[in-house]
């Protein structure tokens, strides 16, 4: 039995290869390939690398080599029906039936690819005619030079109702087959005749993962509706379901190159031109979950660059709503609102645009903040009734995210914020409300109502970037001290990862006070769960693996380090528990001092009377040491 190549190339696009490989052979990242022992034939030293960007594995010893479906033929000895039978259950993807009809319909594929190559040649030769004329001069005054309108294969549909019919005809291609590819228009009736469907525009063929023409978008050149005009959905094109730019994308990172996604064509180009090669753009529509799927394949944050109008913001909110059911550990997106007025396109093209776009980039605001401010931004919380509608809001939308670990995650992190914004902050000497205190609870003047973000209201703060002051991300004293803590705790535990038998019971009843140092937390806990004999390097290597990379380089810093020397991995195991236990103990007593009473009755509510009876114990002796916890060393 053979399946149809569509469906197998959109099986091995969904599928993650080092996840089926990663059941069998245990994985190291390495760069941008993963590595293991072969577990096709016995070796000590690894020399089996599966590259998930190119979708292959491959063995320098035994020469194996495949993609998902041979491994799992090669490794569980299926054959290749109940291989692809076994992925696309994994997918939920629907195999299809092979029959007469669908093998009609794969030939008839193959013939459309070749009626969308030709259509685009006939684009890009146009353009350098004289009827293209108009076209070629629009490029250029974009800034396009010929190497960039070479490599993006951009083209000029003339302004007749049946050029492109004509010349494809010449290369005897069956009129049905262009009505099929979408290139003609059939309009109903009898006696009318199709008609080309794009006339009087400049053209930019729409690739597959593969290179390969499937659709195009043109773009009129005068004041005709619609300004851009998409191929319809065919057999080789669904729009909800590709990216322009999509081939150089998948290119650009594997070289680990930034991805981002626009909101138009020349607004890749220009990016591609500026040296962002991971530019991408929807097709017309917001961006869909199937467009995310294909982003994360990519990396684990693509950051979504839109247009500063209300438009793009519009466009933000849709992405983020679409993104949280499908959220899953490691994977997210980032948001970078840009200036009113503004686009990447025009704004690459001035001359300190680069510089200025890059800040703009570095200043993205993650999913989990823009999360937070649809449902606090500018909203009143000064009466127990709106309070209690703002939880369950935020409950509401915490609870449509499918994975459970991201979920448990989402609400430990709003919990926090959710307690810090009821509670309000003291604003400091002439800030006025911008921290959101005044006004509720902390001395701000009666009757006034409490507003996330105080007198600026929703429209001012809504797309600043991630750490300038928002409701909810204030850092207190002990706050502050307690991140420093969590760190130690975690840079002890990586560095000596034999202090898990003492430790990680304890630990595992732990909320740290960072969302991201909890998500680590978990992680380390999970892997020594699992592997208890692994030294701090082979530690590290997992969590790097599991995308935990940089916040292992946050904790184990030297920033860090300079607080706690015990945490060292060359320190003696006897001290480095010494220094835990001391600073497990600080961190406990600063829950009952400073942080909400629900995470002591949480924290209660997990442990044992005997084990919470001895933490209790041991906060008496808190005041005496507090200002000796970071002195071990002296």
């Amino acid at each position: 039995m053979s399946f149809p190549q569509s469906f197998l190339d959109d099986l091995r696009a969904r599928v993650g290869l080092a996840d089926i490989v990663g059941t069998s052979v245990k994985l190291i990242k390495r760069g941008r390939e993963y590595s293991g022992l072969c577990p096709f034939h016995s070796e000590k030293s690894p020399s089996f690398t599966v590259n998930e960007q190119k979708g292959f594995y491959h063995c320098f010893g035994c020469g194996a080599h495949g993609d998902v479906i041979s491994f799992l033929m090669n490794n569980r000895g299926l054959t290749f029906v109940e291989a692809v039978e076994m992925l696309a259950n994994q997918v939920g993807m629907e195999v299809p039936k092979q029959s007469r009809e669908a093998e009609e319909r794969e030939k008839k594929a193959k013939t459309l690819y070749e009626v969308m190559e030709a259509a685009c040649v006939f684009y890009e030769r146009t353009l350098r005619m004289p009827e293209g004329r108009e076209g070629l001069d629009y490029f250029h005054r974009r800034g396009l030079d010929d190497g960039t309108i070479a490599a993006f294969r951009l083209g000029f549909a003339p302004d007749s109702r049946g050029a492109l019919k004509a010349a494809l005809k010449r290369e005897d291609i069956d009129e049905g087959a262009m009505i099929e590819a979408g290139l003609l228009i059939d309009p109903e009736g009898e006696d009318r005749q199709s008609y080309d469907r794009f006339r009087g525009r400049v053209m930019f063929p729409i690739l597959d993962r593969r290179g390969r023409v499937v659709a195009f978008g043109g773009r009129v050149m005068g004041d005709t509706k619609p300004k851009y005009l998409n191929s319809p959905d065919t057999p080789l094109f669904h729009k909800g379901s590709l990216l322009y730019g999509l081939p150089q994308a998948r290119e650009a990172a594997r070289q680990d190159a930034p991805i981002i996604v626009t909101e138009g064509y020349m607004d890749v180009i220009a990016l591609h031109r500026a040296g962002y090669r991971g530019a991408v753009a929807p097709l017309g529509t917001a961006v869909t979950e199937e467009q995310i799927g294909e982003l994360w394949k990519m990396t684990n944050e693509p950051v979504l660059c839109l247009d500063g109008d209300a438009a793009g913001k519009r466009a933000a909110v849709r992405a983020a709503e679409r993104a949280i059911p499908i959220l899953r550990p490691g994977k997210s997106l980032r948001f970078s609102i840009l200036p009113e007025g503004e686009d990447p396109d025009s704004m690459v093209g001035t001359a300190d645009g680069v510089a200025a776009f890059r800040k703009l980039l570095d200043a993205a605001v993650p999913l989990a903040e823009l999360v937070w401010r649809l449902d606090t931004a500018g909203r009143p919380i000064d009466t127990p009734e709106r309070r209690a509608a703002l939880e369950a809001d935020i409950h509401n939308r915490i609870a449509a995210i499918g994975d459970e670990a991201v979920r448990h995650q989402y609400q430990n992190m709003f919990r926090d914020r959710v307690w810090q914004l009821f509670r309000g902050e003291k604003p400091k000497a002439g800030t006025g409300n911008r921290n959101g205190g005044a006004g509720y609870g902390n001395g701000g003047a009666r009757g006034k109502k409490f507003m996330p973000g105080g007198r600026r209201g929703k429209k001012d703060y809504f797309w600043e970037p991630a750490g300038k002051a928002v409701p909810g991300m204030s850092h207190s004293p002990t706050r502050k001290r307690r991140y420093v803590q969590d760190c130690i705790l975690l840079a002890t535990l990586i560095n000596h990862p034999h202090l898990h038998d003492d430790v990680g019971e304890r630990l595992g009843i732990y909320s740290c006070v960072d969302s991201e140092l909890d998500n680590l937390r978990r992680g380390v806990l999970k892997l020594l769960d699992g592997d208890p004999g692994l030294d701090f390097e082979a530690v590290k290597t997992h969590l790097e693996r599991d995308g935990l990379s940089r916040t292992v380089l946050r904790v184990v810093g030297s920033d860090i380090i300079a607080h706690a020397a015990f945490a060292r991995p060359e320190t003696p195991l006897e001290r480095a528990r010494a220094g835990w236990e001391q600073v497990f103990s600080m961190a406990v007593s600063a829950l009952e001092d400073e942080e909400a009473q629900y995470a002591v009755r949480q924290l209660a509510a997990d442990v044992s009377e005997e084990e919470w009876e001895r933490f209790s114990h041991r906060r008496e002796d808190q005041a005496r040491r507090r200002e000796n916890v970071f002195k071990l060393d002296d």
